[in-house]
């Protein structure tokens, strides 16, 4: 599947804003994990190790917005098929007020930014995330936004391989985990 670079960037940007989260998205809670964004300070991190790009000061109303996003962006990840998908995606992209442009800032070469000039946090993500999920469902590929299958796990992330049989969030922690405690009862139930 090939994926725009800028549309990449997205989806990578859309998948830690859910996982910010400290429930998997179903009301479950994550194995503890506090909320990511808990805070201003907390919402700065993620503008700056996002590279952000026009988002000033922000408040408490920005971080009540950008909560409120993360929110739909996880029922997204929760949505049965593509029509729920694109209902949600749909809704997200017109409050943000979309106003597509292109551009070529920070030395990345041409790309399109769908937020207006001077738009909120809240609407920066929900426009560019929103339309990077939108390629998902026009591509078909709904499907491959996921939750790890982990059962004390739950975080969401795109799955990107040629056969979309990805079911962990990371292979070498939740995935090699599993495996391993499968391998010790299979062994366990063996000797016993």
């Amino acid at each position: 599947m090939l994926i725009p670079h800028d549309t990449r960037i997205a989806l990578d940007t859309v998948v830690d804003l859910v996982n910010t989260a400290p429930e998997d998205g179903t009301g479950g809670a994550r194995n503890g994990t506090p909320d990511g964004l808990a805070d201003i300070e907390a919402l700065y991190g993620f503008v700056r190790s996002h590279s952000l790009s026009g988002v000033g000061d922000l408040g408490r109303r920005d971080l009540r917005a950008v909560l409120e996003v993360r929110a739909r962006f996880a029922e997204v990840f929760a949505a049965p098929d593509a029509r729920a998908a694109a209902d949600l995606i749909n809704r997200l992209v017109a409050a943000a007020g979309t106003t597509p442009q292109l551009t070529d800032h920070d030395g990345y070469d041409w790309h399109v930014h769908y937020f207006a000039p001077g738009a909120s946090v809240a609407d920066h993500l929900a426009a560019d995330c929103g339309m990077a999920l939108a390629f998902m469902v026009v591509a078909g590929e709904q499907e491959r936004l996921r939750r790890c299958e982990a059962p004390d796990c739950g975080h969401a992330f795109v799955d990107l391989s040629r056969n979309r049989s990805r079911r962990y969030c990371d292979s070498r922690t939740c995935g090699n985990r599993l495996h391993v405690a499968a391998y010790r009862a299979r062994r366990k139930e063996a000797a016993g």
